[in-house]
Order: C-alpha cells, then sequence, then structure tokens
C-alpha cells in the first residue's frame, strides 16, 4: 500500500503517464547518449576489460533500481531519492540527494545539449544547444504526455541507428582477438574507473521516479519501468561494444573521437556513417529532454518542503506541470551553453549522481520486512558499489564534486533558517 508522504496530496501533477510510457522515458535518458560519449574514455581506463565495466556498472545500477523501485512503491511523489531519504532519514540527507541530483544533473544537461550542437553543426554549436533546450521547455509546458510521446520517436530512432551499427559492423571481418588482453594496463582500478564511466550511461532510471506523481498505478508500473528499461539498456549497450570491440579493438576506439564511426571505418563501411550521425543527434535530444524534465521535477520537490524557493513548487493550472521549475531550468541551461563548454563536466556529474544513489540505497537499507520486495543486501551492495565507483573516478572529478557538494551545505543551511 502507497503512503502519502508528509504535507503532500496522493497526487498534485496529474497523472497521465502508463508503464510503458515511464519505460521510454527512461530508455530516453539511458540508451544512446551513454554509447556516443562513454565508450572512447571506457576503453582507455580498461582496455578490452571496459566490458568488464560495463557489467559492473549494471550490477551496481540495478541494486540502485531495486531500492528506487521499492521506495518508488510506497512514496509514489515527484522527486525520487529527495522523498525517499526525507521520509526515512532526515531533511539533510534528503538535500545531499537533491542537490547532488540538480548540480550533476545540470552539469550534464548543458554537455548533453552542446554535444548535440557539435554533431550537427560545429560552427554553430552553441547557438543550436540553445535552441534545443528553448524547444523542450515549450513541449514540456504543455504537458506531461507530450514529453512521453517525443520520447518515444526519439528511442525509436536510436534504437533503429543503433541495431543498424550491430548489423553493419558484422558484415566485416569480427576477430576474437580483439578481445585480448581482457585487462588493459591500469588493471582492476582501470575497470573501476570504467565502471564509474559507465555508470553516466545508466543513471537514466531514475527519472521514472522523479515522475512518480504522473504515473497511473505508481505503485506497480515504477518498479516495473525501473526494471525494464534498465534490462533494455544493457542488453543493447553489450551487443553495440561487443560488435566494436569484435571489429577494431579497444586501443582504436580509445583514440578515437567517434568511436563508432572508427567501428564502421573498420569495416569499410564509411558511407553509413550518416546512421552514427542520425542516432548520435537523436540520442542527445532523448537524453537532453529526459534531464530536463527530471530536473523541473526535483527542484518541485525541494520548493514545496521550502528547500528551494517557493515559486518553483507552482503547478500549471491547465497542463498540471510545475511550469515555473521547467522555465527556470531552461534559462539556466540557454545561459549556461552559450557561455561556457561543460562537456568535459560527465565525470563530475558521475560522482554526484553517484552520490545520489548512495543516499538512495541508504534510505532503501530502514525498509522493514513488510515494506521491502528483496533483500536488504541488495541496498547494501549497492550502497558499497556507489561509493566504490565515486572514488575511484578520476581525482580531477572527485575533487570538483566533493568540492560542489560540499558548497551545497551553507545553502541548505541558508534555506533551513529562512524557512524556519
Amino acid at each position: 500500500m502507497a503512503k502519502t508522504p508528509r504535507g503532500i496530496e496522493a497526487s498534485r501533477l496529474s497523472r497521465r503517464l502508463h508503464t510503458g510510457d515511464a519505460v521510454f522515458i527512461g530508455l530516453g535518458s539511458m540508451v544512446g547518449a551513454g554509447i556516443f560519449t562513454a565508450l572512447a574514455p571506457a576503453a582507455a581506463a580498461a582496455g578490452a576489460g571496459l566490458l568488464f565495466g560495463l557489467a559492473l556498472a549494471a550490477s551496481v545500477a540495478y541494486c540502485n533500481a531495486s531500492s528506487s523501485a521499492q521506495l518508488a512503491r510506497l512514496y509514489p511523489a515527484s522527486g525520487g531519492t529527495y522523498v525517499y531519504a526525507r521520509e526515512r532519514l532526515n531533511g539533510f540527507w534528503a538535500w545531499v540527494a537533491g542537490w547532488g541530483f540538480v548540480v550533476g544533473k545540470l552539469a550534464s544537461c548543458s554537455a548533453v545539449a552542446l554535444t548535440f550542437g557539435y554533431y550537427l553543426a560545429p560552427e554553430y554549436a552553441r547557438f543550436l544547444a540553445a535552441g534545443a533546450v528553448i524547444a523542450f521547455t515549450a513541449l514540456n509546458f504543455f504537458g506531461i504526455e507530450k514529453t512521453a510521446n517525443a520520447t518515444k520517436i526519439i528511442v525509436v530512432v536510436v534504437l533503429l541507428s543503433l541495431s543498424a551499427i550491430v548489423a553493419l559492423v558484422f558484415v566485416g571481418e569480427p576477430d576474437v582477438g580483439n578481445l585480448s588482453p581482457i585487462l588493459g594496463s591500469n588493471g582492476l582500478y582501470g575497470v573501476l574507473q570504467s565502471a564509474g564511466i559507465w555508470f553516466f550511461a545508466f543513471a537514466g532510471y531514475s527519472r521514472i521516479a522523479t515522475l512518480a506523481e504522473e504515473v497511473e498505478d505508481p505503485e506497480t508500473s515504477i518498479p516495473r519501468a525501473i526494471v525494464l528499461g534498465l534490462c533494455i539498456t544493457l542488453i543493447v549497450y553489450a551487443a553495440v561494444v561487443v560488435s566494436a570491440l569484435l571489429l577494431v579493438g579497444p586501443a582504436a576506439l580509445a583514440r578515437s573521437d567517434a568511436p563508432l564511426v572508427t567501428a564502421l571505418a573498420g569495416a569499410g563501411l564509411q558511407s553509413w556513417q550518416w546512421i552514427i550521425r542520425v542516432g548520435s543527434t537523436f540520442a542527445t535530444l532523448g537524453v537532453l529532454l529526459s534531464l530536463m524534465t527530471g530536473i523541473s521535477r526535483m527542484l518541485f520537490a525541494m520548493a514545496a518542503d521550502r528547500n528551494m524557493p517557493s515559486y518553483l513548487a507552482r503547478v500549471h493550472p491547465v497542463h498540471r506541470v510545475p511550469h515555473l521549475a521547467e522555465l527556470t531550468v531552461g534559462v539556466i541551461l540557454v545561459a549556461v551553453v552559450l557561455l561556457a563548454d561543460l562537456r568535459a563536466a560527465i565525470g563530475f556529474s558521475s560522482f554526484t549522481v553517484l552520490l545520489y544513489y548512495a543516499v538512495t540505497n541508504l534510505s532503501a537499507y530502514t525498509l522493514t520486512e513488510q515494506e521491502r520486495l528483496y533483500g536488504r543486501y541488495l541496498a547494501i551492495l549497492g550502497l558499497s558499489g556507489c561509493l566504490l565507483l565515486a572514488f575511484t573516478l578520476p581525482a580531477m572529478a572527485v575533487g570538483i564534486g566533493s568540492a560542489v557538494m560540499l558548497a551545497g551545505i551553507p545553502v541548505y543551511l541558508v534555506q533551513r533558517r529562512r524557512s524556519s
């Protein structure tokens, strides 16, 4: 039986999404962009061992997903881990989760928007990125079902393009020898680093939980959508990564700015590179749309608790969406993509999001026997895995991420004092 969090009605937003819609929104933030952004640095860190890193990242993501699913079933409200931590732990841990999510995902949004612009037309990249942000802000304003329908189209195009890549590389001459050596020069540490990098590709299922107030029958739909989205993403990524490795090997992928283009070139299929360009364009758009939706819902939840400015908690009277939170996210992102280049912020984003999921698992650990769907050991494994991957990321990412998280503490204290 779902519980209603303190001070929150059963649903402040309109429940217009079905399980399939929630799956597509999760896929929109997972499938595609990760394979275009994470494959090269993961290969550089671990060589062919990036396959172990992919499996490790998926395992940690599964533990996190099981914790998220159990908590979303009990607390079907916008905000995801922010709400779970507030209900199961305390206000400070809720703030840690919300702050980590917002700052990390804003960095991811700007990086993804700029990646879209540079893939499409490098000379106009910033203006294209800003245009995409403005278009999606307008789309989100008109209701969550419009967002879900747009995401479905994007996900289908990305899946078709990645499927074509898998089919095309096997037209070449796959070489099993490209899978050795199993570990790169960095050994186990390299595998852990690659897992932390790959985690960026799996973290999108949290968007499903942050939309819990807009899903019909959330007690059943949210857990099912999270697990389905994660499994589909793992299957797609494993197929693409194995295909690319068999064709050109990890060294060539690590040196490439566009590793899937390199894979096709290795098969003598340069004329099909347009498939990658189309796939990467739609993949980045899908992630951008989903990320913007998730951030606005997190700000909405935090503002309802007076941990963010109160205007962010307002709901549009017709479309039943947090329109001022969405507008705020759009304005911030337009300013950032026009003034700064945060494409190197993926490691920092991974660090803050891993801490976000560490709080998720800590919250799930407190569930009683009657409240749990799975064994408590999954929460322990998820918590340990998140901390391990977070602090084995490159030192620069750990340092910047730690500084940003610490900078949130005085913000929390100021907001707490104002609300009291």
